[in-house]
């Protein structure tokens, strides 16, 4: 059974949106096209308080891309975004939402944040999501989304370490940083996640 992972396809990381990633408006067709390959589609959702501790305007002196320590983990702050209720955090109107099965709202904790679908960035707390896909059966999950260098990396790898064959889908994705999506693409393939295109699935 195949599952396809929506990551966070929400107005504020669409172009126009707080936290745009470049031409993440391209990747619209493609995950509208695949979707009915899959016998399950979900999607995640970024859904954050206003005082949430990754956003740069919660401190004094602190920009956008910024790095702190947040408890034992790095953190970049990143503008206001995705913040619960807004029209930034709804999901494009461009997106094919009629197949989705459920949705799964991460970085809620005002304290951590969330890329992965998964679990919190200090994997204290999980979304329900790993067992949600393990009780329809689901043995291959396939990723794409965004933004390629954080959320959908940090799924992929995420689906991979809970026991999924993990797919990752080139040409559904945009990334932010051509570095880190880079370092992210090799570091999946040494942990054994499979690079696809959507022409492959």
């Amino acid at each position: 059974m195949k599952a396809l992972i929506l990551v966070d396809i929400q107005n504020d990381f669409l172009p126009g949106g707080a936290l745009a990633v470049p031409f993440g408006n391209e990747i619209l067709p493609v995950v509208n096209t695949i979707q009915n390959k899959f016998d399950l589609v979900v999607a995640s959702q970024d859904w954050h308080p206003e005082d949430h501790a990754s956003f740069a305007s919660n401190y004094k002196n602190k920009v956008p891309f910024d790095v702190i320590s947040l408890g034992e983990t790095q953190q970049v702050l990143w503008p206001d975004h995705c913040i619960q209720g807004s029209d930034g955090a709804a999901f494009s109107k461009d997106l094919k939402t009629e197949n989705i099965s459920a949705i799964f709202r991460k970085g809620m904790n005002k304290n951590i944040d969330s890329y992965s679908a998964f679990f919190d960035n200090d994997y204290s707390q999980h979304t329900g999501l790993e067992a949600y896909l393990k009780s329809m059966d689901i043995t291959d999950v396939y990723v794409c989304g965004l933004a390629a260098d954080y959320c959908v990396y940090f799924t992929a790898k995420d689906a991979k370490q809970t026991g999924f064959n993990t797919y990752y889908i080139t040409d559904a994705t945009r990334y932010i940083d051509e570095d880190s999506f880079k370092s992210a693409l090799k570091d999946l393939k040494e942990n054994g996640v499979h690079l696809v295109t959507s022409v492959e699935i």
